[in-house]
C-alpha cells in the first residue's frame, strides 16, 4: 500500500472481514452468557452487525470494489480470547469476562471505523464518509451499553 485509497480500501476489506467473523462468533457467545441483559445486548448487536455488513458494501460501491474480505489477525484473536473465556470461566465470572471481551472487540471497530470515516473524507468520498459514521455511531453506542451493564449490574455480581 502506497496511497491512502490503497490504505482504505485493505482497511475496508479488513473490517469486512471482522465483521463477517463476528456473525459467527457473536451466536456462541449470546449462548455461553448467563445474564439474561447481556444475552439481549449480544442477540441486539449481531442483528446490528448484519446490518452493518450491508452498509459496508454500500461502502465498497462507492469506491467501485467487490465487497470481501482480507482476513483479520484482530479479530482473529479478540475471538479466540472470547472461546478461551467460555472454556475457563464460570458463572459471574464468565459473564463479566465476556462482556469486557465484547468491549474490546467494539473498541477495536471504534479505531477502525473512526480511521476509516476520516480516511474517506480526505479522500473525498463524502457518501462512504456519511455511511461509515452511521456504523461508528452504532459501535459507539453498543460500547456505551456495554459500560452500563458492567457498571449498574455485572461488575457488581
Amino acid at each position: 500500500m502506497k496511497t491512502l485509497a490503497e490504505l482504505f480500501e485493505h482497511t475496508l476489506k479488513d473490517i469486512y472481514y471482522a465483521e463477517n467473523a463476528l456473525t459467527k462468533a457473536l451466536p456462541k457467545v449470546s449462548k455461553a452468557v448467563k445474564s439474561p441483559d447481556l444475552k439481549k445486548a449480544v442477540d441486539g448487536h449481531l442483528k446490528e452487525t448484519k446490518g452493518q455488513i450491508e452498509t459496508l458494501k454500500k461502502v465498497f460501491a462507492t469506491i467501485d470494489v467487490k465487497a470481501e474480505g482480507e482476513k483479520c489477525d484482530a479479530i482473529e484473536g479478540l475471538i479466540r480470547e472470547c472461546e478461551g473465556l467460555m472454556e475457563e470461566a464460570s458463572g459471574n465470572a464468565l459473564d463479566a469476562g465476556l462482556l469486557a471481551a465484547a468491549q474490546a472487540v467494539e473498541h477495536y471497530e471504534i479505531a477502525r471505523y473512526g480511521s476509516l470515516r476520516e480516511w474517506a473524507k480526505v479522500l473525498g468520498n463524502t457518501e462512504a464518509h456519511n455511511l461509515l459514521t452511521e456504523i461508528l455511531d452504532q459501535e459507539k453506542a453498543a460500547n456505551n451499553k456495554l459500560t452500563n451493564l458492567a457498571v449498574s449490574s455485572l461488575n457488581k455480581k
